[in-house]
């Protein structure tokens, strides 16, 4: 044990610590994240959540070392620790899915002071389909649409869903190492991606998709019923349609190797389509290098953008963890008004220690 009372902070230490302080002040609420892309994550989301009474503070697991990631996050620093003012903010990854198949799972549904993204990760909402668009046209400033990219996402994550559900399968049993998520990730990359015909890369997709779970069928031949019961429960109990299946796969891999290569490929087109009206319109030489010096300063980096992508508000995961949040200060506020009330009642006197203040 710490011989630094810092080094055993809890919730209840900070709640101790907030009662110290003074009638008015807002109360403090340490929020823990894995790492440094999810400090503004999840400022942006707790900071709806602040008024005049309380306030967060986002915070990595450990001053002391650079040990990040989930694991870091709830069995070192946070187990038995998370209360009404201490709480965890990670990423579901499978954990959501597998239904308390590990222990890291269990604690993650169970515990009311976890919370979670619903879809894998963070990088997953900053893909969210529907805001790709937009994406492209703050990276270029070049409103042109080369091709649909919420009907490519959407195609895609149709072509991914079964082997998705193979995935998810195969994680809530002891036998995940038969097909393990850096497979199902080999599987379902695209294989180039070109402009001139996106659908090539689909059906590269579904090909070997068709393959693979052909493959997992004949290993796992007495595995139909449970694995349409799975199906149905993924569609009806979680939401997960096959259009949004591309919200439940590892983040990373959808993020580095099938959304940042596409949006690469139509940037740079409109970028090259940009520079090239600039050099038509204009009227000598020198008015040409300035209008492209200052349109090259002015594109941005298309990880960056995706990263301060919050279009994710319209989407099913953000929605439930938004409700997960306010269900918790809610409650939140029930305690304090509890506490408040016993906090009264141990001031005011009994009855028979009023009748011995009167004797006395």
């Amino acid at each position: 044990m710490s011989k630094r009372l810092t080094g055993n902070l809890s919730s209840q230490y900070l709640e101790a610590a907030n009662r110290l302080r003074s009638m008015n002040s807002r109360r403090k609420i340490v929020a823990y994240v894995e790492s440094y892309d999810d400090v503004f994550f999840w400022r942006t989301i707790l900071g709806q959540f602040e008024d005049e009474t309380c306030y967060f503070e986002v915070m990595l697991p450990s001053h002391k070392t650079l040990e990040r990631g989930k694991k870091s996050v709830l069995m070192r620093l946070l187990d038995g620790k998370t209360g009404k003012d201490m709480i965890a903010c990670v990423d579901a990854d499978y954990d959501y899915l597998i239904k308390g198949a590990t222990e890291t799972s269990k604690r993650i549904l169970n515990n009311p002071y976890i919370f979670h993204t619903y879809a894998y990760s963070i990088e997953n909402l900053q893909c969210y389909a529907t805001s790709l668009h937009n994406v492209c046209v703050a990276v270029t400033l070049n409103d042109r649409s080369l091709i649909d990219l919420y009907e490519f996402v959407r195609q895609y994550s149709v072509a991914i869903f079964p082997l998705f559900v193979w995935s998810i399968w195969h994680y809530r049993r002891p036998i995940y190492t038969e097909f393990t998520i850096s497979e199902f990730n080999k599987t379902i990359e695209l294989g180039g991606f070109n402009l001139g015909n996106p659908e090539a890369s689909i059906q590269n997709v579904r090909n070997k998709v068709g393959k693979r779970i052909a493959a997992l069928q004949r290993l796992h031949p007495d595995a139909k019923e449970s694995y349409l019961e799975l199906k149905r429960e993924l569609i009806e109990d979680y939401g997960i349609t096959p259009d949004t299946t591309y919200l439940y796969i590892q983040g990373h891999h959808l993020f580095d190797k099938t959304i940042v290569p596409v949006l690469s490929k139509i940037c740079n087109r409109l970028m090259h389509d940009r520079e090239q009206e600039i050099r038509r319109q204009s009227v000598h030489g020198t008015q040409m290098r300035n209008e492209l010096s200052c349109y090259n300063h002015s594109v941005q980096d298309i990880a960056q953008m995706l990263k301060k992508n919050t279009a994710y508000t319209k989407s099913a995961p953000y929605k439930h963890l938004v409700a997960d949040l306010e269900r918790f200060m809610n409650n939140r506020e029930s305690m304090d008004a509890d506490t408040e009330m016993k906090e009264q009642k141990k001031d005011v006197p009994t009855i028979a220690e009023t009748s011995d203040m009167q004797n006395d």
